[in-house]
């Protein structure tokens, strides 16, 4: 057999089960631990968006003694709850417009949190989806319920004809479409029915 042969170059041995492998990703961030730290861990208030990188073992032991508000007193600590109900969002009291007054802000309690917002969506004035909801107009609510709405159609009317013109219109269709006035014949007589009734649910609305 000749060990200088190119043929033995060409040949690739499987590795080992046995053989250790090199842990992948970031290294856990606990000083002297070796293990790939796969989990995530808030680094705490004034650092929110930043993590630590721990591996299972002490993820739990930082879970277990975790505390968002340690070094916050009890008043801070109260303030912060007041205002997760509204999602941390600068509000104002019903009927004051904070830019009413030329160079005039809100006042806005001091704390010694932040949340993080890249865009200044939610500290912008008429900024965000809400501006945007608000500037579009409300169409006006209809004038009358449905049933008069559909009365005023079957007279072919609008909403914004009066009392004399749904009388008017009333006593035209009837002369149009009463048997006497087509020689008795009775086919219209549903339509006739129809504007009847119309005519009287306007009525019983006070319409005319």
């Amino acid at each position: 057999m000749d060990l200088n042969s190119p043929l033995f170059d060409r040949i690739r041995i499987r590795p080992s089960c046995d053989e250790p492998k090199k842990a992948e990703g970031p290294a856990c961030d606990r000083p002297g631990c070796t293990q790939p730290g796969l989990h995530k861990a808030p680094k705490g208030r004034k650092q929110e968006g930043q993590y630590w990188r721990f591996c299972m073992q002490h993820v739990r032991e930082y879970n277990a003694s975790y505390n968002y508000f340690d070094g916050m007193n009890d008043a801070a600590v109260q303030a912060y709850q007041k205002d997760a109900v509204i999602g941390h969002r600068p509000t104002w009291a019903m009927g004051v417009n904070p830019g009413a007054k030329t160079g005039a802000k809100p006042d806005t309690p001091q704390r010694d949190w932040d949340y993080v917002d890249p865009l200044g969506i939610l500290r912008g004035e008429g900024a965000g989806p809400a501006a945007s909801r608000r500037a579009r107009a409300e169409p006006p609510p209809p004038r009358y319920s449905a049933p008069v709405r559909k009365a005023l159609d079957v007279l072919g009317l609008d909403e914004s004809a009066d009392s004399a013109a749904i009388k008017a219109q009333y006593k035209a269709l009837v002369k149009r479409f009463h048997p006497d006035a087509n020689g008795g014949d009775r086919s219209f007589e549903d339509r006739l029915r129809d504007i009847i009734k119309a005519h009287d649910t306007l009525r019983g609305a006070g319409l005319c």
